[in-house]
């Protein structure tokens, strides 16, 4: 996409001079974010799953600048059904995971993800969660307890809601809340805000708040409601 030049420097390479002065070292090597994708996969999620696939390459771009990053996809769909994938680097081989799953019916299994992250935060140095859905049928409390302690593990939920349930809405942002995260709705139709949304959190992923702010400043939009005051 053709992108506005500011004399002989383009937005992109502004980014990614910022985006650079950010990144963590360890060792003399930039460390790689780590980020568990988290979607739900049930039957009301079949129409817009293929272009949330075609999207996510967002994320792998927005944090090479920043030592890159290390994506896990976790889904849940039909009757009990959770399924976990390995760590890819590969926006491509995310995207050929994603496009494997078939949506089936069921409830969600929001908590049950939210377990899984909590779990896996100390062994496998996961900086954040995002979590895409458009439902929530789970015990408030109860999810609400695992993501206040993803809150005390520092582990925030970056909970970004498909449409506008009423009990989507009232779940995600107190996930979002409890962990320290950010909710955010975002229509059905529209592409780019998802990719702005994902663009945002793998920068954070790489390179910490002040790089998810500097990506958000650079593309505005969505992204720029992750840096308003917390859900």
């Amino acid at each position: 996409m053709p992108v506005p030049r500011t004399g002989a420097v383009t937005a992109v390479d502004a980014f990614v001079s910022r985006a650079r002065s950010l990144a963590p070292v360890a060792d003399g090597r930039a460390k790689r974010g780590r980020l568990l994708f988290c979607m739900d996969a049930t039957a009301s999620r079949e129409p817009t799953w293929d272009r949330a696939a075609a999207i996510q390459g967002e994320m792998f771009v927005a944090a090479e600048a920043l030592g890159g990053l290390d994506v896990r996809l976790a889904f849940w769909r039909g009757f009990q059904d959770f399924k976990v994938s390995k760590w890819t680097a590969d926006g491509r081989e995310l995207a050929r995971l994603m496009s494997g799953v078939d949506c089936l019916a069921g409830h969600t299994q929001i908590g049950r993800a939210l377990a899984y992250a909590a779990e896996q935060a100390a062994p496998s140095g996961l900086r954040a969660m995002v979590l895409v859905g458009d439902a929530f049928e789970e015990p408030l409390d109860a999810v609400g307890h695992v993501a206040g302690q993803l809150g005390m593990l520092g582990l925030p939920v970056f909970a970004f809601q498909e449409g506008e349930d009423p009990d989507a809405t009232r779940a995600f942002a107190q996930i979002a809340r409890l962990s320290g995260g950010r909710h955010c709705r975002f229509e059905s139709g529209s592409a780019d805000e998802l990719k702005r949304l994902l663009g945002a959190v793998a920068a954070f992923a790489a390179g910490g708040q002040d790089a998810l702010t500097a990506y958000a400043r650079l593309h505005r939009g969505a992204a720029l409601r992750l840096t308003d005051a917390r859900a």
